[in-house]
């Protein structure tokens, strides 16, 4: 009785089709085929010694679309204040960024069928004639998760998808068979995806060892190579640049300078650049020149790159160290990769930093620092070595990523294709 009902109900609504469905296909609004929000009032008589499962957001992985775990509770505990669903109820986060990330699944195995959550969840609850998993996968959608957004309700940060967003979503209706065995097909594909994605994850894996593995095979046996030893401040002149401050602001000489988080392990990163005032002295004293070995002070304490040029003139703040070689016998990039593997790979200077609130390493203890001393040929020939290894390494992860892409469009393809009957 209450199928015909619904179907009676579809056939009445007003719908525009936004695309063209199969013959056996019906358009309906999520609200005609599923209740949003529905009332707890079926647990009433429930005694509050009874067990149920709480969810919180962050047990809902956005990545599976389903639960990964739960809280044991009492329904006393609960039955005020939280979202209640039950057994087989979608249920869909509401609130940014959780609603974007795609926050969204189908509860199951909860404690007595009965469970409970944040107040940011809408619960959907399907009626006989769709399918919780259908109405999951359709909502995992980036393209819904977008359509959402022209919904909003809420101030910046808290914003949250109302209730009539959902009720008046248009959702296909194919007949209950097809709809089984359409997400059977999605979630047979999906599995494969996850194992290339598992597979690409070892892969990455693999990647990010190939530079550690290269410094410890190039710097590990230094006494054994007849190296020998000497204090950073031996070969480098080394220097701390200006602090910032409101009267560097007014915009009278200004020049771009770095921060620690431009410095980053091997590389310079300029996508965002700072700027203040400096007087000509300032200038004269703190420019950077290429082949500078800039050192962090504060922030990831000793990460160290070179400057290449990446723009004009440009100086630095006090967060950073300016290490200028001040004997010829000096290759600077075999000293950042040699901080790289002393500070990454062997842990040779932990301790190092002062130990006030927010460590940092100051200049006293880094001219002290004691690194080795090869020929300049050998440090030529390491760093032809080292930097082969990372422009693979980089090239690789770059690689991956581009695959990671790829792979999120492949899932939205395939559910595009399954919700237009083409899979």
């Amino acid at each position: 009785m209450e199928q015909k009902k619904l179907e009676k109900l579809i056939e009445i609504e007003e719908i525009e089709e936004p695309y063209k469905l199969l013959e056996s296909w019906k358009w309906a609004t999520l609200g005609a085929v599923a209740k949003i929000n529905p009332s707890k009032s079926e647990i009433k008589g429930l005694s509050d010694e009874t067990y149920v499962s709480f969810v919180p957001m962050n047990n809902v992985d956005d990545e599976m679309g389903e639960i990964v775990s739960s809280e044991i509770k009492k329904l006393g505990e609960v039955r005020k204040g939280y979202t209640y669903f039950r057994e087989e109820d979608v249920i869909f986060a509401k609130i940014t960024p959780c609603m974007e990330n795609g926050k969204c699944a189908v509860a199951k195995n909860l404690i007595n069928k009965l469970g409970f959550g944040s107040t940011e969840f809408h619960v959907i609850r399907p009626s006989n004639i769709i399918s919780s998993k259908w109405i999951h996968l359709y909502l995992r959608q980036k393209s819904i998760r977008d359509k959402a957004t022209k919904y909003f309700t809420g101030s910046v940060g808290q914003q949250r998808v109302p209730k009539e967003f959902l009720e008046k979503l248009l959702i296909p209706l194919p007949p209950i068979e097809e709809q089984k065995r359409i997400v059977a097909r999605i979630e047979e594909l999906f599995s494969r995806i996850k194992e290339i994605k598992g597979l690409r994850k070892d892969a990455l894996k693999q990647i990010k060892a190939l530079m550690p593995s290269a410094l410890n095979e190039v710097f590990s046996k230094a006494d054994e190579k007849g190296w020998g030893w000497v204090k950073l401040e031996d070969i480098f002149e080394i220097q701390q640049g200006v602090s910032m401050s409101p009267e560097r602001r007014k915009g009278l000489s200004p020049y771009p300078f770095l921060r620690t988080l431009n410095v980053q392990w091997g590389y310079i990163d300029i996508s965002t650049l700072d700027y203040m005032d400096f007087t000509e002295n300032e200038i004269s004293k703190l420019k950077l020149n290429v082949g500078d070995l800039l050192v962090c002070e504060g922030g990831e304490v000793g990460r160290t790159a070179i400057w290449k040029g990446e723009v004009g003139t440009c100086l630095y703040q006090n967060h950073i160290h300016r290490l200028r070689k001040c004997v010829d016998d000096v290759v600077p990039e075999f000293y950042m990769y040699w901080m790289q593997s002393a500070i990454k790979v062997f842990g040779l200077y932990k301790g190092q930093e002062c130990k006030t609130a927010i460590p940092n390493l100051s200049i006293t203890r880094l001219k002290q620092f004691k690194v080795p001393f090869p020929s300049i040929e050998e440090q030529k020939r390491v760093v032809t070595y080292l930097d082969v290894i990372y422009e693979k390494s980089q090239a690789l992860q770059k690689l991956q990523e581009e695959t990671e892409k790829e792979i999120e469009k492949l899932k939205e393809t395939i559910l595009h294709k399954a919700f237009r009957g083409e899979l």
